[in-house]
């Protein structure tokens, strides 16, 4: 048994998130992204898509799924391109100058969390990754009840 209790566990992760949160308003601010923006170019970067695809994931209308991916596409960092195979399709695409940039921002984020995982047992990693994939399917199982 541990010493963590649900409201602990629960705390501590709020915490991740909030710290989590103000990371990415940094990275936002510096790259004039709205906090929407950081969505969608990270679910792009996930996983190809159309852009109703993503106005579903984003749960957006079209026409501001549309404003998103203008402000993404001026800035740089996505591009819409036709399918070939079929010219009615639009597929999105995240540059590799926008791929380059979040890694150089991101890197010394993703160092510090391996120094810091790197100190902990095998065992130890596995209780943490089931946790937080019990977790965050808990957390979209409650977001799809009540959206």
């Amino acid at each position: 048994m541990s010493d963590a209790s649900d409201y602990d566990l629960s705390m501590m992760l709020r915490a991740l998130v909030m710290e989590s949160n103000r990371f990415l308003e940094i990275f936002s601010a510096a790259h004039a992204l709205h906090p929407t923006d950081m969505t969608a170019l990270h679910l792009i970067m996930t996983a190809p898509m159309t852009p109703g695809t993503l106005a579903k994931a984003l749960n957006l209308s079209a026409s501001a799924t549309t404003s998103v991916l203008d402000r993404l596409e001026k800035a740089g960092h996505v591009t819409r391109e036709r399918d070939l195979e079929d010219r009615r399709r639009v597929e999105l695409h995240v540059l590799d100058q926008a791929t380059a940039l979040a890694a150089t921002f991101f890197q010394p984020l993703a160092r510090e969390y391996a120094a810091v995982w790197d100190e902990m047992s095998d065992a130890d990693r596995q209780v943490v990754f089931r946790f937080l994939a019990a977790t965050t399917e808990a957390t979209a199982r409650v977001r799809k009840a009540v959206s």
